[in-house]
This record gives C-alpha cells, sequence and structure tokens, in this order.
C-alpha cells in the first residue's frame, strides 16, 4: 500500500467517527439534498432517473419508426397525435422525421442511456461503497459531471422540437451531411444542438471519469490490495480510463465539425457539389471524421459493455453461490480488452477505400479482441457450473446478458472479417449484431444491476414477480426484434431507409419486417412494467434487510438508511477477497470482506 494510501486511510480512521456522526449537526435543505447534492449515492440517483427518462424517448422513438417499417405508408392516428401535422400528417410518417427519429434514438441510447446511464449510476453508488471511502474523491466535482449530463440531456431533447428538425445524419453524423447546414433540413439547427449537446456530455464522462479513476486509486480502504476489489471496479477503473483517453478525440472531432459548419472552413469538405451549384471548398477529407468518431466509437462499445460485464460478475457469483471462476483472469481480460478497444477501430471503415494491407491489419486486431471476450464468457459458464443458482430477476439479467454477449459476438467475428464484410457493410445485419452484443448486453447489465442494488440505493426491495416478467418480455422480444433482421441485411437491406417497396429485389424478405416491428412494439411496452416495478417500490417496495443476498463485498456492510459519510464510525478494513462464496472453512456459504482470516486460513 502507497504512503497516500496509509494517508488517506489513518486521515479517514482517525476522523471517521465524527465523520460519521456529522450528519446530526448540520440539517440539509432540500436542494441542497435532492439537485445539487454532492453525496455520490444521491448522484447516482439523480443520474439513474434522468437515464430512465430519456430511455423513454429513444424507446418511444423506436416504436415510432417501426411502425413506418413495418408497414410502409399506413396511416397511424397515434403518429399523428405525438408529432403533430407537420411530422405526420394524416398519422402518414413525414421521411425527415423518420431521419430524425433513427439518429436520436441511437444517440440517446448510446450516449444518455448505456454511457451516462450505465456508468454514471452504479461507478457513482458502487465506487466508495465498495473500496471503503467515504465518497468521491471530488463530490464537487461529480456534481458538475451530473448537471453537465442533464444540461446535454435538456439540449439533446430540446433539439427534437426545432424548426427544422432534429439531427438527421444518423447517429455517427458523417459529414457532408452533417457539415452542411443547408444539406438537408435536419442539417441546420438540430445538428447544431446536437454538437453542443456532445461537447457538454463529454464534459461530464471527462469529469465523471477523472473522479472514478482518482478515487479508486487513492481512497481504497485498509487491506483492499487492487487484487481484493471487486470485478465491478476493474471494470468501472478501465472503463473511466477508455472514456479519459477516448471522449477528447470526439471533442476535437466535433468542434472541426462546427467549424466547418459555421466558420467557413474545410476539415471535411472537399468538391462537394449541391443542388448543381460547385461550393468554394476544397482539400478536406470526410474520411478524416470517420477516423476521429471511431476512434472514439470503438472504445464507446467496450465503455458502454466493460461495467455490464463487472456487474454480472459480481451478480453471477454471489446468486450461484461460488467464487469467480478465474478471478485473476477476468481481470487480465477486461484490461486486454480495454488495450485492444483503441486499435480496432479501422474495422468500421472497410468501404471507405483504406488499403487492403491496413485492412488486414485491423482485421487481425478486431479478432484478436475475441480472444479476452470469449475468457469472459467461459468464466461466466463455468462459474454457473455445479452452483447453487438463486434465480432472482438479477440473476435472469446477467444470464440473459452472457447469452446476448455470446450470441452476438458471433455475427461480430463476420464483421471483423474485412472480406466478409464488404457485403453486409451498413445492412441490417450490422444493426443485428451491435444490438445484440453492445445494446442488448449493455441494457441487460443495467437492468440486472438496478435489481440487484435497488435495496441499497433506496432501502427497498423491488417486485420480484413482476422482475421475472420483465426479463421474459424483454428476452423473447429482443431476440424477436434482431435476430431476423440478420436475415433482412444478408438479403442486402440497407441501413436507414425510409421504404423498402421501391426495391423488388427485397420484397422477398420484407415479409420479416412486421414481424420485427411487432416485438419491437410489445417489447417497448414491457418496460413500462419495469418502470411501475421501479417508481412504485421507492416508496411502498418491501423494506430491505442489511444484506438481502447474502453477499461478501463492502457495501452490504452499511446501514439500511443512508447516512453521510456511508459508515457509522470508522469504515471496516478487508482482510479476503470478494467472492469467498461456500467457503469449507466457514459454515455460512458467504464470508463478507471484513471477516478476519482464521488461523491456517489461505486467502484463494
Amino acid at each position: 500500500m502507497s504512503t497516500s494510501e496509509h494517508t488517506a486511510h489513518d486521515h479517514d480512521h482517525g476522523h471517521g467517527h465524527d465523520h460519521g456522526h456529522d450528519h446530526h449537526h448540520h440539517q440539509e435543505s432540500w436542494i441542497s439534498k435532492f439537485v445539487f447534492s454532492q453525496d455520490h449515492k444521491m448522484i447516482s440517483k439523480q443520474f439513474l432517473v434522468t437515464a430512465i427518462f430519456m430511455g423513454v424517448i429513444a424507446v418511444m422513438l423506436s416504436i415510432f419508426f417501426r411502425l413506418q417499417l413495418g408497414w410502409p405508408g399506413e396511416k397511424f392516428a397515434i403518429l399523428n397525435f405525438f408529432l403533430g401535422d407537420k411530422w405526420a400528417p394524416d398519422g402518414l410518417l413525414d421521411k425527415n422525421a423518420y431521419l430524425a427519429m433513427v439518429t436520436i434514438h441511437g444517440t440517446i441510447m448510446v450516449f444518455f442511456v448505456l454511457t451516462g446511464g450505465l456508468s454514471g449510476t452504479f461507478a457513482n453508488l458502487l465506487i466508495p461503497l465498495q473500496i471503503g471511502a467515504r465518497d468521491m474523491a471530488s463530490g464537487f466535482l461529480n456534481m458538475l459531471s451530473y448537471w453537465a449530463f442533464a444540461i446535454s440531456s435538456v439540449i439533446m431533447v430540446a433539439s427534437l422540437f426545432v424548426e427544422g428538425g432534429a439531427a438527421s445524419g444518423g447517429w455517427t453524423i458523417y459529414p457532408p451531411l452533417s457539415a452542411l447546414p443547408q444539406a438537408m433540413p435536419g442539417s441546420g439547427t438540430g445538428m447544431t444542438l446536437w454538437l453542443i449537446s456532445m461537447v457538454f456530455f463529454i464534459a461530464s464522462s471527462l469529469l465523471g471519469g477523472l473522479n472514478y479513476i482518482v478515487t479508486i486509486i487513492n481512497l481504497r480502504t485498509k487491506g483492499m490490495k487492487m487484487t481484493r476489489l471487486p470485478l465491478t471496479m476493474w471494470a468501472l477503473l478501465v472503463t473511466a480510463i477508455l472514456g479519459v483517453l477516448s471522449f477528447p478525440v470526439l471533442v476535437s472531432a466535433a468542434v472541426l465539425l462546427l467549424m466547418d459548419r459555421s466558420f467557413g472552413t474545410a476539415f471535411y469538405l472537399s468538391d462537394i457539389f449541391i443542388q448543381g451549384e460547385a461550393l468554394d471548398v476544397t482539400g478536406g477529407s470526410p474520411i478524416l471524421f470517420q477516423h476521429l468518431f471511431w476512434f472514439l466509437g470503438h472504445p464507446e462499445v467496450y465503455i458502454v459493455l466493460l461495467p455490464a460485464l463487472g456487474i454480472s460478475s459480481e451478480i453471477i457469483s454471489t446468486n450461484s453461490r461460488k467464487p469467480i471462476f478465474g478471478y485473476k483472469a477476468m481481470i487480465g481480460s477486461i484490461l486486454a480488452i480495454g488495450f485492444l478497444s483503441f486499435i480496432v477501430w479501422g474495422h468500421h471503415m472497410y468501404v471507405t477505400g483504406m488499403n487492403p494491407f491496413l485492412g488486414s491489419v485491423f482485421v487481425f486486431t478486431t479478432l484478436l479482441i475475441a480472444i479476452p471476450s470469449a475468457v469472459k464468457a467461459f468464466n461466466y459458464i463455468t462459474t454457473l457450473y455445479q452452483g447453487n443458482i438463486k434465480f432472482t430477476p438479477a440473476m435472469l439479467f446477467s444470464i440473459g446478458l452472457v447469452s446476448t454477449f455470446v450470441t452476438g459476438g458471433l455475427t461480430g467475428i463476420i464483421l471483423a472479417d474485412s472480406a466478409l464484410d464488404v457485403n453486409v457493410h451498413d445492412t441490417y445485419f450490422v444493426v443485428a449484431h451491435f444490438h445484440i452484443v453492445m445494446g442488448m448486453s449493455a441494457i441487460f447489465g443495467m437492468f440486472g444491476g438496478i435489481y440487484h442494488w435497488f435495496p441499497k440505493m433506496y432501502g427497498r426491495m423491488m417486485n420480484t414477480k413482476l422482475g421475472f416478467v420483465h426479463f421474459w418480455l424483454t428476452l423473447v422480444c429482443g431476440y424477436g426484434v434482431f435476430f431476423p433482421m440478420h436475415f433482412v441485411g444478408l438479403a442486402g437491406a440497407p441501413r436507414r431507409y425510409y421504404d423498402y417497396s421501391e426495391f423488388p429485389f427485397l420484397d422477398w424478405v420484407m415479409d420479416l419486417n412486421p414481424i420485427i416491428s411487432g416485438f419491437a412494439i410489445v417489447g417497448g411496452v414491457a418496460q413500462l412494467l419495469f418502470i411501475f416495478n421501479f417508481f412504485h417500490s421507492i416508496k411502498y417496495g418491501q423494506p430491505a434487510t442489511q444484506n438481502p443476498w447474502g453477499s461478501n463485498t463492502l457495501e452490504w456492510t452499511t446501514p439500511v438508511k443512508h447516512i453521510h459519510g456511508n459508515w457509522p464510525g470508522a469504515i471496516p478494513e478487508v482482510h479476503r477477497w470478494a467472492y469467498d462464496y461456500s467457503n469449507p472453512d466457514h459454515e455460512e456459504d458467504f464470508v463478507p470482506q471484513v471477516v478476519p482470516l482464521k488461523a491456517g486460513e489461505h486467502e484463494h
């Protein structure tokens, strides 16, 4: 343990008693407690509720555009009700509105729900509680991180209401559509707001990420060596490092794009004709934007995935009543995924005319990343093997994550190979692949985490039966939407088209679209069960005990009722790793990290 850790630890133990009890002496106002809170537990709830709100908008948008895709040309009163006469005259979805919805749906899900919602919620809730700290290294930066996220969310939602409509270039906002305000209605004010919103979002991610890294490295309690950290902490640490290294590149891409749009520069534009008129810009390259975007975009996939994998490691071990299989291999695979995620971005760009030799390098690195991913999948399966499994809703979602991670990863092997990718690039095959491997896996991890740590967040239990129904509907509908999409893509259907009836060669496969849309609508509506369960349980759920799942990690040693500083009195000392389940040396089937080793007992 380093000197700084000793110092931090001694300081905390020295003042632990006063610090734990000073919440009696000052009464917080409503605003300082619920709005501008610097307490990590409250900030995690703020992130979660904001992400749920954004998720509802994104799911509604997806239902609207799936209605058009499933039954092209049909009129739906519900579209006119929500979108009005401008975007859905007589209930027929406008073509520009369709593109805007696809764009904003993708943006909200990737950034606001799966990055802000997943990392923001669980990093804030768990890092201080699982490492044994009073709070984050900087409560003030933590508060700023949430409010930058909130401002960003408000701007993104507001962009749906501007005159020309929201950004419409797809969530990847490739130039020239995004670089020329006159290119299409959604390239105007909506695109500018998209870029401003993303700058705030990235500021939030950087403030949060730096805070998470410093907290995990410097504020661990006595005895909490790095090799005793729960896998959630390793996953969140590497996620934060990825964000800090890759998000600034997206800022640079966005700033250069704003300059191209507003100040006449030509970073991404060259030899462009629009409406028959040649624009006075030369020398730029739209491919430059793709390099900058995907240099963030691929680490972003793992920024989304790693927290979900860390959460499911904790849940699967706890509910199998077995130590996690291959703890050090799991840490190694998290580190390997983190490193490799920076050298694979070119696989998004095989069709940009890149040198085939360079393409083969990216094929190699992309296939390499399958190895640590497979280590994680096999280790989950071996942890489950012969376990004394308790099927809680969180456990079902974590097992569901293993399923989607494997099935989605298999199609990734096809897309990793440049010779095969060229055939299915920008088709529904790609949409199906990343929705299963990134979308469903990360959402399942997030739901699992919410069901598992809800008692820690709110002191009450969520309804288990509703949780089971929610899981099965989500799993069946998720696969019902994205499994058939692979075949639509293999038939050659490109992404983001408004109406495929113009293409007779696709008629035979488009019978799948109403089926996909049906599953999407049922799956979207099923999330109302979760929302009801979540908000109802906050007030009326069954009161939770201190350690409802019989878990070993430190957060279950804190009182059920939240207090400032997490522990009354001194912070507990850690004596063992986080996964001592069914240890034959002990009578109980779990041994918390705070229990000292017996004479002659060896640590894992």
